[in-house]
């Protein structure tokens, strides 16, 4: 298999261009040995340099990046058979045809890898090698080709081995890179985080605690709105730096810690929606349990009701039963337009809304994931019609 990356450039359209300046040459070299060949011979030199012409048309203009990188290759073999055509029609030639079979060696090591080579190199004996020891004109021609050949398929290999080690450094370098842009698309949404996230809950708690100190005399109703949407952003902002730190736990452990316990999934919903001002509609049976961290269950039910709220619309559901394999599906459904097709592939990737939605980091959904797998479970999203669902699959309680 060839390389999708050629030490030179990019894709085989690359490596097909330049093969063509070869076979432009070739058919240079051609046209000069029809001038100087007898009447005889110039009908079967015309016809090879018409089809070393039109070869290298076809490698420069056929639409290679459409086909697989080895492509260029069957242009780079034709060559091969016309100049062992040559070879064996002209043999007082053959040596002359030499540095062409070199140049194509050079080709394929900067664009292939080592079993490429190879598997010329038999071409090579079958286009080169044997029409020189086949026309049988001489020792010269003959030892020149047993040795050259070899040379030609050593310098091929070096060449690939060559452009292998380069094309491992130039992986290495785009890995890196990748690092350094993920750390900085990090890096911008912790300040995007700092600069929205937080401080806009802290302006609302700001502003209860001034109130509840400039006017001691506020009916107990309204003291009480105060502090409940006081406490609703507090409750906002701790599940923020834990989500974050829920990040860093991943990255340095590959895991998250759990409380594992039989708990019921509707009484851990009452609690985890406590603080959210979102309608939720929420039908779970009492009898619905699972073998789950409460915490991290709050967690994830808070983490999908948020994004229904943020993305679709009202009613927001919350609903659960058994599925298969002793696990309990819990739904969260809006009904809203749902998820467009072109982002499901990254719904659940770290950062996935970064771009896109200014307030929103990206970790809502990617940490929803990560808590259900290490619970053994998973979650997925499927259009609701109207609306989007994600279920999320965890454990069911073991019976007592």
């Amino acid at each position: 298999m060839s390389r999708n990356r050629s030490l030179l450039g990019e894709g085989p359209e690359v490596a097909a261009r330049q093969l063509a300046m070869l076979l432009l040459g070739g058919s240079l070299l051609v046209v000069l040995i029809l001038a100087a060949a007898p009447a005889g011979q110039q009908v079967l030199i015309g016809i090879i340099a018409a089809v070393q012409l039109a070869l290298a048309g076809a490698a420069w203009m056929l639409p290679w990046g459409r086909w697989p990188p080895w492509a260029p290759l069957v242009p780079g073999v034709a060559e091969m058979v016309l100049l062992g055509i040559v070879t064996w029609a002209f043999t007082p030639l053959a040596l002359g045809t030499a540095p062409f079979f070199l140049l194509l060696f050079v080709w394929a090591g900067l664009h292939h890898r080592v079993a490429v080579i190879l598997g010329l190199a038999g071409v090579a004996v079958a286009t080169y090698l044997v029409p020189v020891l086949a026309a049988g004109r001489g020792v010269l021609p003959a030892v020149g080709a047993m040795v050259f050949l070899p040379a030609m398929v050593l310098t091929g290999v070096l060449l690939a081995r060559q452009t292998d080690r380069h094309h491992r450094d130039l992986a290495a370098v785009r890995r890196a890179h990748d690092e350094v842009q993920q750390a900085d698309r990090w890096r911008a949404a912790l300040i995007a985080t700092l600069a929205h996230d937080v401080r806009s809950p802290l302006t609302t708690v700001q502003f209860a605690l001034q109130t509840l100190d400039e006017d001691g005399d506020l009916p107990g109703e309204q003291r009480t709105q105060l502090i409940a949407a006081a406490l609703r952003q507090t409750e906002r902002i701790r599940r923020l730096a834990g989500d974050l730190l829920d990040a860093e736990r991943v990255d340095a452990h590959g895991e998250l810690r759990l409380d594992r316990r039989p708990v019921a999934v509707r009484a851990v919903a009452h609690q985890a929606l406590e603080y959210l001002t979102c309608p939720v509609s929420l039908e779970v049976g009492q009898e619905v349990a699972v073998d789950a961290d409460p915490e991290r269950l709050g967690q994830i039910l808070v983490n999908l009701v948020t994004n229904a709220a943020r993305y679709g619309r009202p009613p927001v559901v919350i609903s659960a039963g058994p599925a298969s394999d002793g696990m309990v599906a819990i739904r969260v459904r809006d009904h809203g337009s749902g998820v467009p097709e072109v982002v499901r592939g990254v719904l659940f990737s770290r950062f996935s809304h970064t771009n896109t939605v200014p307030d929103s980091v990206g970790l809502g959904l990617w940490i929803t994931r990560e808590l259900a797998r290490a619970h053994g479970g998973d979650v997925t999203y499927s259009p609701a019609d109207p609306g989007a669902r994600f279920t999320v699959t965890l454990p069911a309680a073991k019976s007592r």
